[in-house]
């Protein structure tokens, strides 16, 4: 049907530094949004089919038992024709946004590096800090099959990565982000607005924000305030800073930083502190230590909001928790399964926020319904592959002698 339909890829919105693509590039793209629909929604249903059908029964047969834990379907799923065939397909479809999103930039690199340049001379919005050392856990493999991770380039002071990532997002995800990739940081903004609607925060921290694509809506949204993006990747933050100019923003500015080491901003300096889709890619070290900063930098009575897809837990059924981790074996997320294996209230409770303040809230991508039909999914979850998200959150709470 129609309807089930992604939107073409030149509804993708244009700005300054987005890479010109020729008309068999957009073709190309344009081809990609649609297999990654049709592999999330028609061909994806089928894997539920073949473990119902047959490897569950399989499973049983074998060992008189229902399986005890995600690995044990993972082990009988991956013996499965269709299963493979599935897998074999989503992961070709990375790899091919890959190659598709590098030859689009490599082509005007050049032109792209002088633009960026130009917009990060002019605005002063980005600060780069060549001692802040890329942490392990995103050097050890190229994440979601990108050259070069977030981190790469093809040469010194380039833009090929956050330029890359940009160009063919919307591809990755059938186009459920949005003409502007930033569906994610709209749903956040529209989270606020209920949740709070006099609420005016001063200052805004975003950790993990790669190019910048869900900080830029927060900006927009509260142009008063002082949004500091960070991330350790200097590559990403100079394309993200010169994105963010392009489109007109000015009260935003990209810091090369790590969220394990706030330490140049002072207790409570700032009153909302925000993660995307970020504390997947973190490892179980970093992720407490990350926690703790926030808590230290956030001001009592400021919010702290994580955007994650949902944790697993014993009312998450196993072929659902297993579906969902197929990012962590397939698509270079290592840290993927354990994230979401975790208690992640519980990390936040020993971070310093109180699990009476916190609260878990569902987020949808927030895009123009005139341009990009509903997902196929019908506002269900897609295994981790919908634009549907929780949020796990607290107000921190303001001490007694304040409150007094």
């Amino acid at each position: 049907m129609a309807s089930d339909l992604p939107p073409p890829y030149t509804a993708l919105t244009r700005h300054e530094m987005m890479p010109r693509t020729t008309h068999d590039e957009a073709a190309r793209f344009n081809f990609l949004t649609h297999f990654n629909r049709y592999l999330s929604g028609s061909i994806g249903s089928g894997n539920k089919l073949a473990y119902e059908k047959r490897v569950l029964p399989a499973f049983r047969a074998e060992h008189g038992r229902d399986p005890d834990h995600r690995y044990e379907i993972r082990d009988a799923m991956n013996r499965d024709q269709w299963h493979r065939m599935w897998s074999a397909l989503k992961r070709n479809s990375m790899e091919m946004r890959q190659h598709f999103g590098r030859q689009v930039v490599l082509r005007q690199l050049d032109e792209l590096d002088a633009m960026a340049r130009q917009y990060n001379e002019h605005s002063g919005m980005l600060e780069l800090d060549a001692s802040v050392e890329q942490p392990s856990y995103q050097t050890a493999v190229d994440i979601h099959c990108q050259p070069g991770g977030y981190h790469g380039g093809e040469r010194a002071g380039d833009v090929a990565v956050g330029a890359n990532y940009d160009v063919g997002l919307f591809a990755t995800v059938g186009g459920a982000l949005g003409g502007l990739n930033d569906g994610g940081g709209q749903a956040v903004v529209d989270w606020v607005k209920a949740e709070r609607p006099d609420w005016k925060p001063r200052r805004i921290l975003d950790i993990g924000c790669t190019i910048g694509h869900n900080a830029v809506p927060i900006a927009q949204a509260f142009p008063e305030a002082e949004v500091i993006a960070i991330d350790t990747a200097a590559a990403s933050l100079r394309y993200g800073a010169a994105r963010a100019a392009a489109l007109g923003v000015k009260n935003i500015r990209f810091v090369q930083a790590s969220g394990e080491d706030l330490s140049r901003w002072a207790d409570g300096h700032f009153d909302w502190v925000q993660t995307t889709m970020f504390l997947h890619e973190l490892s179980a070290k970093a992720m407490p230590r990350i926690m703790e900063e926030a808590n230290r930098v956030l001001a009592p009575g400021g919010l702290i909001l994580h955007i994650e897809q949902p944790q697993y837990s014993d009312d998450m059924p196993l072929f659902e928790q297993f579906m969902r981790d197929w990012d962590a074996f397939n698509n270079n997320e290592p840290f993927w399964s354990a994230m979401h294996g975790q208690d992640l209230k519980e990390v936040m409770a020993k971070a310093g926020f109180p699990r009476d303040a916190q609260f878990t809230a569902g987020v949808r991508a927030v895009v123009d319904p005139e341009i990009f039909p509903p997902s196929p999914d019908d506002g269900e979850e897609d295994f981790g592959r919908a634009a549907i998200w929780n949020a796990y959150g607290a107000w921190k709470p303001i001490a007694q002698e304040q409150a007094a």
